[in-house]
């Protein structure tokens, strides 16, 4: 049974993103086309984003499906960082395909991030991570203002990551 370490499940589907935490919005203009769009898609869901950018990542099941568990992590040895999360839904849908994790006991943060390819209607393919997230050990507090920094420079890798591999 999940145990979700954050009341808002699903907020990163529908909106608004709960207050009380630190919200990330990034976009990244990935290229053009539907070929684009595929194999954006195919890359944020089967998890090769994630890995291909740096990040450890063990999963449960092969493409993102809702309750499959999820460890990122990051690091070497003692200082290796790991964080459990469980996808809590997904979209594979024409124009739009991704799909949102919430963190689990266990996580230095609290809060939820979703990845998100969408085709728009001039072609254009644009990657998007929106999470929203507040400390849960001590060593995400002290760190106060550096989380944010660090969400949003790994947000940013992510999206470079995947321009590459869609461009392939």
């Amino acid at each position: 049974m999940s145990t979700f370490s954050y009341a808002e499940v699903g907020a990163t589907r529908l909106g608004p993103l709960p207050d009380g935490y630190h919200h990330l919005h990034h976009t990244t203009r990935i290229g053009r086309g539907r070929a684009v769009f595929e194999a954006a898609g195919t890359a944020v869901t089967t998890w090769r984003m994630h890995r291909r950018s740096g990040a450890g990542l063990r999963a449960d099941a092969v493409r993102a499906e809702p309750s499959a568990r999820v460890e990122v992590s990051a690091g070497v040895g003692p200082m290796r960082l790991t964080a459990p999360c469980e996808v809590v839904w997904t979209a594979y849908e024409k124009d739009r395909t991704g799909f949102a994790y919430g963190t689990l006991a266990g996580h230095p943060e609290r809060g939820e991030e979703s990845f998100v390819v969408d085709i728009r209607d001039d072609g254009s393919v644009w990657f998007t991570v929106m999470a929203f997230s507040r400390p849960a050990a001590w060593y995400t507090r002290l760190a106060g203002p550096l989380v944010p920094v660090l969400q949003k420079a790994y947000a940013r890798r992510l999206g470079h990551t995947l321009r590459r591999l869609a461009a392939q």
